[in-house]
């Protein structure tokens, strides 16, 4: 009897986080209502309120469970082949993973979320900022100077070096979707950022 009320408390929660996450991306948080999310979850309020005391605290936790979605990235940076003969090839290969994923659209639309709320809640978007991308900058670190420690690369400072390999890529595509609020690129442009962005990156640190 317990573990049935458990599960169909977890499913309550679930529902309430999904339709949580689904009304903060279109209304925005302050557009978003306690009922809005009650509604969409199709649960009361008092359920609701059971699961998460308030707006911000859901809004919250929404927010960081997105982090979770990194662990795959990390893995794709973290293991990059020391061959000098397939650098640009396996840069490149890097490169496309790493924009096909962090230009999804709803990744997109968490990331203008976080960053439109980022004065009510500094701390929230530096913890997201932090548990995410951040680490994967700083496995991409980790694999960068191992590339150099081979001597495929020259490297002073492979936490710049990441961030400059990331910039390369997401700059265009990244900006354009913020300031148009939906993503602009098409398939083929992800492929030329990936391509263009590689041979830049090794034009500074071969």
């Amino acid at each position: 009897m317990e573990t049935s009320e458990q599960g169909r408390s977890a499913l309550k929660r679930r529902a309430i986080m999904e339709a949580a996450t689904s009304a903060f991306m279109n209304k925005g948080y302050s557009g978003t209502s306690m009922d809005d999310i009650a509604k969409l979850a199709a649960v009361s309020k008092q359920t609701v309120y059971k699961h998460f005391s308030d707006k911000e605290k859901l809004f919250a936790e929404i927010v960081l469970a997105t982090t979770d979605r990194i662990e795959g990235m990390i893995d794709t940076v973290a293991d990059i082949p020391a061959d000098a003969d397939t650098l640009e090839e396996n840069l490149t290969r890097l490169a496309h993973r790493f924009l096909t994923t962090l230009t999804q659209p709803q990744v997109l639309q968490l990331r203008r979320l976080v960053i439109a709320n980022a004065d009510t809640f500094p701390e929230l978007g530096a913890d997201w900022y932090e548990q995410g991308f951040e680490r994967v900058l700083a496995t991409l670190a980790t694999s960068l100077q191992h590339l150099a420690d081979r001597g495929l690369l020259r490297i002073d400072e492979p936490l710049l070096a990441a961030n400059h390999f990331s910039g390369l890529l997401l700059w265009i595509p990244v900006n354009k979707a913020m300031f148009h609020g939906s993503p602009q690129h098409t398939e083929a442009e992800l492929d030329h950022y990936a391509t263009a962005g590689v041979r830049a990156f090794l034009a500074a640190y071969r």
